[in-house]
């Protein structure tokens, strides 16, 4: 590669020849595939995670913390192989870029639940963040020609383990009815189901209320993170959510069978 055409990459990547240090630690070149920009970014991530982690959660101790980069290490490698394999585009796109920084925000939730570490400020910060970042990566996706099946499951997979870790926290660190946790287990649930009756696996056409739907459901989940919020002020919109997710996933099966059928 000749040097104008590596000055031509640099700037493509937001580097120029002024920054010659973080072009020798993020060594990325404009020929790199996919996977190893994902791959570079993946270890920007954990560093994140473990800042969040001792600067915001530190009571929890380092044990939990290093829990917290595991998960993220676990999540971001399953990710990596899947774009490595499936993934059908010649650049990796800033939407996965995003999602993947979801995924280190969500691994850094699972230090406080750990550690049963109680900063519920911190928490809901960083969810509201997650969650408001959760959309912008599809959109960026379509907005470069990106979309994806592997881009789309590796978002749907840190929904639901987003979904997971925050119902855990509300009953585990902010003592919410264990009622709860449900509200964490639906898409687990529907894999579950999946395994017995693979047709559930088939794919399904996006649904405006089914996102409307989850987005009520990860509020519920932040506001539960509310310290000392009663009991009856839990168990009521737990319900409300289990009903409208019900609804949503039975309205998905339905939808399969009749299209097995």
């Amino acid at each position: 590669m000749g040097a104008a055409e590596a000055r031509r990459g640099r700037r493509r990547l937001g580097m120029t020849t002024a920054s010659p240090t973080v072009w020798r630690v993020f060594p990325l070149r404009p020929t790199d595939p996919p996977v190893r920009r994902f791959a570079v970014l993946a270890v920007v991530g954990a560093v994140l995670v473990a800042t969040l982690g001792g600067l915001l959660f530190a009571s929890a101790g380092v044990a939990a913390i290093a829990v917290g980069v595991a998960v993220y290490a676990l999540g971001a490698s399953v990710a990596a192989w899947r774009l490595h394999r499936r993934h059908p585009h010649a650049r990796l796109g800033y939407a996965n870029a995003v999602t993947l920084l979801r995924l280190a925000l969500v691994s850094s939730l699972v230090i406080p639940l750990v550690g049963v570490s109680p900063a519920p400020v911190a928490i809901i910060a960083i969810a509201t963040i997650s969650l408001s970042l959760d959309g912008v990566d599809g959109w960026l996706a379509r907005r470069q020609g990106l979309s994806s099946a592997v881009g789309g499951s590796f978002d749907m997979e840190v929904d639901s383990v987003f979904a997971l870790v925050l119902a855990a926290l509300a009953v585990v660190v902010g003592g919410a009815p264990w009622i709860v946790l449900l509200l964490g287990l639906p898409r687990y649930l529907f894999w579950v189901a999946g395994a017995i009756w693979p047709w559930l696996y088939d794919p399904l056409p996006s649904r405006y209320s089914g996102k409307v739907v989850a987005v009520i459901q990860m509020i519920t989940l932040i506001v539960l993170q509310l310290p000392g919020l009663p009991h009856v002020l839990a168990i009521a919109p737990t319900l409300g959510v289990l009903g409208a997710l019900g609804w949503s996933f039975g309205r998905d099966i339905v939808w399969l069978w009749r299209r097995k059928a």
